[in-house]
């Protein structure tokens, strides 16, 4: 996206402004690019950039032309502070502008955003052909940003992590929102806490230490073995098991403070005299797995970090092929049918966004995964690879169903009909259909 040449003024608490000459500071961002290129979700409903939606749109572009995809991956490094923060959204110019929520333009470079790009640079590397030279040039840009996931995203248990930005004093909304992770209004912990801890970061990080250690093998040897070491540990699966496994609830999880019922209880606002929802809980919160099965509780298995031998593997897949839980006849889904949250508001007036739909990006990952297992030696190989092909025919003929009944490509699918939702045209992470028709992962 290219717009007018502008720099982010940086607010008295952190907080990026999005629009020209606003703040005091200025964040210099050093570029060799006079705008940023990147692919956007949508162009008549998302004209902006986003972080984590573009690892997964260079999964494709990498495929198609892998100069091009290089590029586009370093100009979103450009974008980095001195820190190793890169912005979650670039909103370059007024048709971005316009579509962007207010409490959105404000980002604060305290808040993190998934490292997806990794994904993108992993599957170049796997494909044999990325520059070597291009891998020297952005190296030092990557070690960065990897350790600024470690030093500022860290847990208060060592090897764990949290995602920043969560809402402790929130009372509007069933359960505070995690924008950060990406996954919005997917249902965490229901009381953010510091001490909390979030599978699907500590997951990101271990993945990303993979790659930078596949990068430094290449680049600079000298690092390579912190990396490896550093992946190996993170990976290491009886680590893994003793901070986010539960017995008693049988699946991966996060961890926090946490009711496992609150509702939402219209009470009178003293504001205006009239009435507003607001979250009670039936149930007093403690410190705790999270037990809502969904994309949250995949991560390990999406990003390959469950050892083929370990039994935690067969329970994942029970649970992928268990219909009265995430499977269905169109993918599957973000979110436990058996979960109090699943197609749940998330305030009076917030529908439910990651809460049972379908969504291409997480199902191209479990699509990998499965391929990954059924590829491998072990004794959930055969069962993987069946998993594998219903999963893949089902997603395959979700989409293109939609696309003859509609025209369109969508955000994501409904869980129960496969009736595309959300904005559309969305050839954004839904074109990964294209891969998954092609098994490029």
């Amino acid at each position: 996206m290219c717009g007018p040449n502008r720099g982010y003024g940086l607010g008295s608490d952190g907080e990026v402004m999005g629009s020209e000459g606003t703040g005091g500071q200025v964040l210099v961002f050093v570029s060799g690019f006079d705008c940023t290129l990147n692919g956007v979700p949508s162009r008549s409903f998302f004209p902006r950039g986003f972080l984590w939606d573009e690892g997964f749109h260079q999964l494709l572009i990498g495929e198609w032309d892998r100069e091009l995809s290089e590029v586009m991956i370093e100009s979103w490094l450009s974008l980095m502070n001195s820190e190793g923060w890169i912005p979650r959204e670039v909103i370059l110019g007024g048709e971005a502008e316009a579509r962007v929520p207010k409490e959105f333009v404000n980002q604060k470079t305290t808040n993190a955003n998934p490292p997806a790009l990794f994904l993108a640079i992993d599957k170049l590397l796997n494909n044999g052909n990325v520059d070597i030279k291009w891998l020297h040039k952005v190296f030092p840009r990557l070690q960065l940003w990897y350790n600024w996931y470690n030093s500022s995203q860290t847990g208060q248990i060592s090897s764990t992590y949290r995602w920043r930005g969560r809402d402790p004093n929130s009372i509007t909304e069933l359960n505070p929102k995690t924008l950060t992770s990406g996954l919005d209004d997917y249902p965490r912990a229901t009381h953010p806490t510091d001490d909390e801890m979030h599978l699907d970061l500590r997951s990101w990080v271990a993945f990303a230490s993979q790659v930078m250690s596949k990068i430094a093998k290449l680049v600079d040897k000298s690092f390579a073995q912190r990396y490896e070491e550093t992946a190996k540990y993170l990976s290491d699966n009886q680590l893994l098991d003793s901070l986010h496994w539960s017995d008693k609830h049988n699946m991966y999880c996060d961890k926090g403070l946490h009711s496992t019922q609150v509702k939402l209880i219209k009470v009178r606002n003293k504001s205006d005299n009239g009435f507003v929802k607001v979250r009670t809980e039936v149930t007093p919160p403690a410190f705790d797995c999270v037990p809502e099965l969904g994309y949250v509780s995949l991560f390990p298995f999406m990003l390959t970090l469950i050892e083929t031998k370990n039994p935690k593997l067969a329970k994942v897949l029970d649970d992928l092929e268990n219909p009265k839980l995430i499977w269905s006849s169109y993918g599957i889904r973000s979110l436990s049918r058996s979960s109090p949250y699943y197609g749940q508001h998330n305030t009076e007036v917030d529908p439910p966004y990651w809460r049972g739909a379908v969504w291409l990006n997480m199902n191209y990952l479990i699509l990998k995964s499965l391929h990954h297992y059924s590829s491998t030696a072990g004794p959930y190989q055969s069962r993987a690879l069946a998993i594998y092909q219903r999963l893949r025919q089902n997603l395959i003929s979700t989409v293109f169903t939609e696309y003859a009944r509609s025209g369109y490509v969508w955000e994501q699918y409904n869980d129960m009909t496969g009736k595309g939702q959300g904005s559309h045209p969305f050839t954004g992470w839904s074109a990964l259909i294209v891969l998954i028709m092609a098994e490029k992962y």
